[in-house]
């Protein structure tokens, strides 16, 4: 994560199939969060908009809508349970990880015609790199 460099990481990103997040939002890179089995719920119906990378989708920026502010219920990394509101980037953070572990990604909030650019972007420059 921090080598990509990037602020999150689903397990399912690196093939790892359980529910769990880690992110870390400090500039020293000096606050990992850990989220296991990870349950958001929607706090506002207030939403707010942020240009959205991936490490899944390098190289690629998009604007996604989000509610402002939500509530996550998970575990630790000693697995106790705990409880956290979170607004602004934070918000954005935790709800496009845990899209990860549904399986979604931030291409999914795009029109067809934005999602349909990056999908043959990213065929043309696997090719180049084949």
């Amino acid at each position: 994560m921090y080598e990509a460099p990037g602020i999150g990481l689903a397990a399912t990103q690196v093939n790892v199939h359980k529910r769990v997040v880690v992110m870390d939002l400090s500039e020293d890179r000096s606050e990992p969060r850990v989220f296991i089995n990870p349950e958001i719920e929607k706090l506002t119906d207030e939403m707010d908009q942020y240009q959205e990378g991936c490490l899944s989708v390098p190289g690629f920026y998009e604007n996604v809508d989000r509610p402002q502010k939500v509530r996550v219920k998970a575990l630790d990394r000693d697995g106790k349970p705990y409880e956290l509101v979170a607004e602004g980037l934070l918000a954005i953070c935790i709800q496009h990880e845990c899209d990860h572990l549904n399986g979604k990604l931030f291409v999914d909030y795009l029109s067809n015609l934005k999602r349909d650019r990056i999908k043959k972007k990213l065929e043309k420059q696997h090719k180049l790199n084949a």
